[in-house]
């Protein structure tokens, strides 16, 4: 298995998030390209001390991006829907 942060890169926290979060124990995470939802569920799991129920995942295509005659592409990135099991919780500012 990889190391844990390079395959989890960093929690995507926003309003849909928080609102997953709360109403049906899904948290966000931005995860690498090439992972897959073993190797996911294994690392939330083992860096939060959780019990995983199910993992989702998305690929994004970057978007292109003009700078004045210049052309250029935002990078691709994959975003993981996790699923905790009930009485589970990932707490990421620590109040």
């Amino acid at each position: 298995m990889k190391p844990l942060h390079e395959i989890i890169c960093k929690p995507l926290i926003s309003e849909k998030a928080n609102l997953l979060k709360e109403e049906a124990q899904v948290v966000t995470f931005e995860v690498n390209r090439n992972a897959n939802k073993i190797e996911i569920k294994q690392a939330v799991e083992k860096a939060f001390d959780v019990k995983v129920k199910s993992v989702n995942t998305i690929q994004f295509r970057g978007k292109v991006k003009r700078v004045g005659a210049n052309l250029g592409q935002r990078n691709n990135w994959k975003k993981a829907y996790v699923t905790l099991q009930e009485g589970q919780n990932i707490d990421f500012y620590g109040v």
